[in-house]
């Protein structure tokens, strides 16, 4: 009989887990041989002190991953392991594990939101009744999106946002990210138009697609269209109603004029992000670019739901013009939906139920008021601070004029448990754009408790005035 010097104890990882442990140690050093026979079950049971399953449950397991042959009336003998696997001595490759990201006392990065806001118990009260009242939801569905949530979705951007399309225009997926990357790849190969300064994860989206990205610089009224026209692209990627970070809105002049830049030129698009366009406080936002264009126009509308409801909640849409959506179907007609129909079904009694406007009409109230509140406590702690973006959005441009510099702003601010950002991160340097404000920095205020701005402008007034 085999030499099998090991022990097992009770407690803890199972017996039948250590046993089989041990076993695979010793066939991969080779102190069990190739070819050997391994004791019978009640025999190895009994030399260890438990039950014959703990012995068959670890030999089933080595026959199931190839290191064990069962042979009838014979008993398990022990298979070959490759060189690789039994060369035991190798170290494992190393995979680092992702960074845990630091803590923070005051949270200002501009992807959060309040989530004390959620509509907790309408939300709620809307999934319990589609999970027993419509089971045909475990099913797959269209692969645009639930043509309900699409008509329902669609009735909202033409009654708030002037978009003007029909329901087999919209594409429902799982986040504006996802929906930016299959936009993308209908034009790759093109040269893409984007903001500078900009969203540098559109960037990087487009750029894994196949999409070559070249800055335009922004001026007081958006992107600048005769820098446009010389830097030869044929996509222009545009955030009109409220672009990020700077916060400009585009006037209606601009827009006339960037539509008419894309008429110009068979082939010619404009994708529209409508970053933030349902939080504007001072006055109700200019309708959407697709509007003005006309059902049949060269946009690509994007917005989210993530801002309005909660990051977690991965709905998106996309409204294409006809003859893009002949090419996505082309592409990508055969892929499946990636929202839950579930939570499909929960935004679409959302939205027809009136509780979307509702909803929204809250939040604006309550983002409003903590803006104004924050901006008070900042102006009153930092005289002579300058505050940009106070009437849309969720976040504030904050210029410090005798500011030590951005960088050491942003590293004072983390010293002191602030986190945030400077404006320049936003800044790739591949236009011909005006340099990046001195001593600016961005506050997003959407997840910052109200109870903390008054510690929160006092922190950093202490980190940047000393």
């Amino acid at each position: 009989m085999l030499p099998l010097p090991f022990a097992l104890e009770q407690g803890g990882i199972p017996l039948y887990q250590q046993l089989y442990d041990a076993l695979v140690e010793q066939l991969r050093r080779g102190t069990i041989p190739a070819g050997s026979r391994l004791p019978g079950k009640r025999a190895l049971a009994q030399r260890l002190g438990v039950a014959v399953n703990t012995v068959d449950t670890a030999y089933q397991m080595l026959v199931a991953e190839g290191y064990l042959e069962s042979r009838p009336r014979s008993g398990f003998f022990a298979l070959p392991v490759d060189d690789t696997v039994a060369s035991g001595d190798l170290p494992a490759e190393y995979i680092p594990p992702l960074p845990e990201p630091p803590s923070y006392r005051f949270d200002l990065s501009t992807g959060g939101v309040d989530t004390a806001l959620f509509p907790f118990r309408t939300w709620g009260r809307i999934q319990k009744e589609l999970l027993y009242d419509a089971p045909e939801l475990l099913s797959h569905g269209s692969r645009q999106g639930d043509r309900n949530l699409r008509e329902a979705i669609g009735h909202y951007l033409a009654l708030y946002r002037g978009v003007v399309c029909s329901a087999e225009q919209i594409v429902v997926g799982a986040g504006s990210e996802y929906l930016l990357g299959l936009a993308a790849g209908l034009f790759r190969g093109a040269t893409a138009a984007v903001e500078e300064p900009g969203y540098g994860r559109l960037r990087t989206i487009l750029s894994n697609n196949g999409v070559r990205c070249q800055g335009v610089s922004i001026d007081e009224n958006g992107l600048s269209v005769d820098a446009l026209r010389r830097c030869g692209a044929s996509l222009c990627c545009v955030t009109p109603s409220h672009h990020f970070p700077t916060a400009v809105t585009m006037p209606a002049t601009r827009r006339g004029q960037l539509l008419r830049w894309a008429a110009e030129c068979p082939g010619r698009y404009i994708l529209e992000d409508d970053y933030d366009a349902e939080f504007r406080f001072d006055m109700r936002p200019l309708p959407s670019l697709q509007g003005m264009a006309g059902q049949r126009g060269p946009v690509v509308y994007l917005c989210t739901f993530s801002k309005s409801l909660a990051p977690s909640i991965r709905i998106a849409c996309m409204v294409l013009p006809p003859e893009l959506l002949e090419r996505y179907r082309a592409m990508y007609g055969s892929y499946a939906n990636t929202v839950s129909r579930f939570e499909q079904q929960t935004l679409c009694r959302f939205l027809t139920g009136g509780h979307f406007t509702r909803h929204l009409s809250r939040m604006r109230g309550i983002y409003k008021t903590r803006m104004a509140r924050l901006a008070d406590a900042l102006e009153t702690a930092l005289p002579g601070a300058l505050l940009q973006g106070k009437h849309t959005g969720l976040h504030l441009l904050l210029t410090l004029p005798d500011g030590p510099g951005e960088e050491e702003m942003v590293r004072r601010a983390a010293e002191a448990g602030v986190r945030l950002q400077g404006l320049s991160a936003y800044y790739a340097k591949d236009a011909d754009a005006p340099p990046c404000p001195p001593n600016t920095v961005i506050l997003g205020y959407a997840a910052l408790p109200d109870r903390d701005i008054p510690a929160l402008a006092d922190t950093l007034a202490r980190a940047w005035r000393s």
